[in-house]
């Protein structure tokens, strides 16, 4: 039997793969047989199933909820979540239930044992969904032309809160909504989004108005992915050109630069007691940066472009003694590709040999011409 797997980075891939990471023996492992892998089991979602963290759940494109159990190390859950179009845009637990929103809208409650599912329907064209950490019971949803809504899925009929668009810009025209991602400032009721305006939002719904109370761009590329640190004073954006900061809520100015991206970022997340944040994406390469001194501390090449991201509560890391990870039958994507045959363009070789002799032919006959010159 495999020892459970104390892995302080999970990561998921376009195809399918969940990848744990042990940043203090620098060590990474594949817990998905490469072999039984599509392209309908691409992870758009991913959660920790329990507030102990031994359950990791994989929302995959076909509908269908993956349970990884880190003390079995196997994937030991499968359960189907289709509803509404689209693929998963969030993914949570809330009491035991599975909370899913697809693109389409479709927002539900799987209740295991029981057909009285709860579906609220929060607009088309959703980017994100997600439950506050500290009122799980709360969710807040955001996509294209959807502006932010906070629902409480104990009274679901209608959103507790419904974002109004900011004023029409200095030609009198209608600013777009393109919601990206969205996070809970930490004891507060204040919600941060981030857009493909470049645009960083601030909302209060205990505020009268329904506008933003904070509004900063950064950079002017699309923003990607958003997480909030512990202390709740400032947000960590990332970008589709593979930009990150930090900006201050409180003053809207840009704090740090996060470099070292150099692709689209996927997924960010503060860790919630220490100053790091973990981000990943296109790149293939999963990093994690401090806060307090911007440096890049860990930098992680997975061979697969990267989805998600969830990052271990736990703290002290070097002082865990965790146990060395197994894994049985473990195959990395790269013996697919070396166990293929290299194939050769011989039409390409002929003509670069043809055009390799027409030069040296040039090359003689030029050379010859002015030998004869000079006799």
């Amino acid at each position: 039997m495999a020892a459970p797997v104390r892995n302080h980075v999970w990561v998921a891939t376009e195809t399918g793969i969940l990848k744990g990471i042990d940043l203090v023996k620098k060590q990474a492992a594949n817990y998905t047989e490469v072999s039984s892998l599509n392209r309908d089991q691409e992870v758009h979602v991913m959660c920790f199933g329990d507030p102990q963290e031994s359950e990791v759940l994989l929302g995959c494109r076909d509908g269908i909820v993956r349970v990884f159990n880190t003390e079995k190390a196997k994937f030991t859950e499968f359960h189907e979540c289709r509803g509404g179009e689209g693929v998963f845009r969030g993914l949570g637990v809330l009491d035991n239930a599975l909370v899913t929103c697809v693109e389409s809208g479709l927002l539900k409650v799987w209740k295991e044992g029981s057909n009285e599912n709860v579906e609220v329907q929060v607009g088309p064209g959703v980017e994100k969904m997600r439950l506050c950490d500290a009122q799980r019971h709360k969710v807040g949803t955001g996509g294209k032309e959807n502006d932010l809504k906070i629902w409480d899925l104990q009274r679901p009929e209608e959103p507790i809160f419904k974002a109004k668009n900011v004023r029409n810009d200095w030609l009198d025209l209608r600013v777009p909504v393109w919601i990206r991602d969205l996070d809970f400032i930490p004891e507060s009721e204040k919600v941060v989004t981030c857009t493909s305006h470049h645009q960083i939002r601030v909302y209060d719904p205990c505020s009268p108005q329904r506008r933003p109370v904070l509004e900063v761009l950064f950079g002017e590329d699309p923003l990607t992915a958003v997480s909030i640190p512990p202390d709740g004073r400032s947000v960590v954006v990332g970008s589709s050109h593979g930009n990150m900061g930090v900006i201050d809520l409180r003053t809207g100015r840009l704090l740090n630069a996060l470099k070292g991206n150099a692709g689209s970022v996927r997924a960010i997340q503060c860790h919630k007691s220490m100053p790091v944040v973990a981000s990943c994406g296109l790149d293939r390469f999963m990093r994690v940066h401090s806060l307090n001194d911007r440096k890049l501390i860990h930098k992680v090449y997975l061979k697969s472009r990267l989805n998600c991201l969830l990052l271990t509560s736990r703290d002290k890391w070097e002082e865990e003694g965790l146990t060395p990870v197994e894994v049985e039958d473990v195959k990395e994507e790269d013996e697919v590709w070396n166990n293929m045959e290299t194939v050769i363009d011989k039409s390409s070789s002929k003509k670069r040999k043809d055009g390799q002799d027409l030069r040296v032919e040039a090359a003689s006959t030029k050379k010859g011409s002015k030998k004869k010159k000079t006799v």
